[in-house]
């Protein structure tokens, strides 16, 4: 495989860093919200508020590299449609990968609660505390969590289809193995 179908190192970094802080991200908010209150969960809440604003700033990062960085080519093999597939399916993950943070920091702010970065830095409060809002954006930050997860999961099972199926190197693409 050539460097030019392969992405550059820095990019498949982000790719599997902002992967492994996605999936922890959500296991650490399907186990919080099943919590009893107590300061774990409050604690599980600022560590999942965390894992959110890094997951956004990194995809902020990833986009820009994005924007300035050609995508490699995709294996001769793969038809246009599946190409078509999976260029929607990687804008539609860049509009979640953002839709869902946000969604999570609009709906802590409309709960009346502050975002401390790190515990260091309160970051800025865009919306009042509001109940029906925070009702309703809770309900949202739930269905785009949802969304993404299943998104996810057809990104990675399409990702073993061309290794294990089509046998095209597809994968390779995003790995730094030569």
């Amino acid at each position: 495989m050539t460097e030019n179908q392969r992405y550059p190192a820095a990019i498949v970094v982000l790719h599997w860093l902002i992967a492994a802080l996605i999936v922890s991200a959500f296991a650490l908010g399907t186990v919080m919200t099943d919590m009893r209150i107590s300061p774990t969960k409050l604690q599980y809440y600022s560590y999942h508020k965390w894992l959110g604003v890094t997951v956004l700033g990194l995809v902020a990062i990833r986009l820009l590299t994005r924007l300035f960085t050609h995508a490699p080519t995709y294996p001769a093999s793969m038809s246009a449609w599946q190409a078509k597939a999976a260029d929607a399916a990687h804008v539609f993950l860049y509009v979640l990968m953002f839709a869902v943070p946000l969604s999570g920091y609009f709906y802590t702010s409309a709960a009346g609660y502050p975002v401390v970065y790190l515990g260091l830095v309160q970051l800025p409060t865009f919306i009042a505390p509001d109940p029906a809002l925070k009702s309703s954006l809770k309900e949202l930050h739930e269905l785009l969590t949802n969304v993404i997860l299943a998104v996810v999961v057809l990104h990675v099972l399409a990702a073993l289809k061309h290794q294990f199926i089509d046998k095209d190197g597809l994968l390779r693409r995003m790995t730094l193995n030569k």
